[in-house]
């Protein structure tokens, strides 16, 4: 069985691997949907889809998983969103995601479609860790050392940084 996990992975941390190692005993291949693979470089969404796979990859070299990692991107009409999805995909018959639109959306399409348990939530959350970065935190113990390289790579703390610069003094 194949089945379609997608998230920003805005960035890759131990509680989506978590998840990841968890799907890959109930399939045979994860599709790792990498989702607003559009977006990049403001806060919400720091990396690029590309650094976002790199991130993914070289984690899970470390792992014995099957996977696909694919980029999908946002489109503004909802009702066409799964269409799009299986067409930049290999077919699946298993959706897993937190998300309730997507889980509405490919409900609809009459997929299987599985909510995947959190992995401490608390600690674990991409706006979270966004958030270390830019106040200067210890974050790299929240992600896998792969993940922190890839980061230190493409110097990601300090574009975060400067996107939360203020081009202006306000008062």
């Amino acid at each position: 069985m194949r089945a379609f996990l997608i998230g920003r992975w805005q960035p890759f941390h131990k509680g989506h691997l978590e998840i990841i190692k968890k799907i890959s005993k109930e399939v045979d291949e994860i599709i790792i949907g990498i989702g607003s693979c559009q977006k990049s470089h403001t806060l919400t969404d720091p990396f690029t889809a590309g650094e976002r796979m790199m991130m993914i990859t070289k984690t899970l070299e470390n792992y014995d998983i099957n996977y696909y990692a694919i980029p999908i991107n946002d489109i503004d009409y909802n009702a066409v969103w799964v269409s799009s999805v299986e067409s930049l995909t290999p077919p699946f018959t298993t959706v897993y995601t937190g998300n309730s639109l997507v889980r509405e959306l490919f409900s609809e399409k009459n997929y299987a479609v599985k909510k995947p348990e959190l992995y401490n939530r608390t600690d674990y959350s991409g706006t979270k860790i966004r958030k270390k970065m830019l106040d200067g935190s210890t974050w790299e113990h929240l992600v896998p050392e792969e993940v922190v390289k890839v980061i230190e790579e493409i110097d990601g703390i300090n574009r975060i940084r400067r996107l939360n610069e203020k081009d202006y003094d306000e008062e």
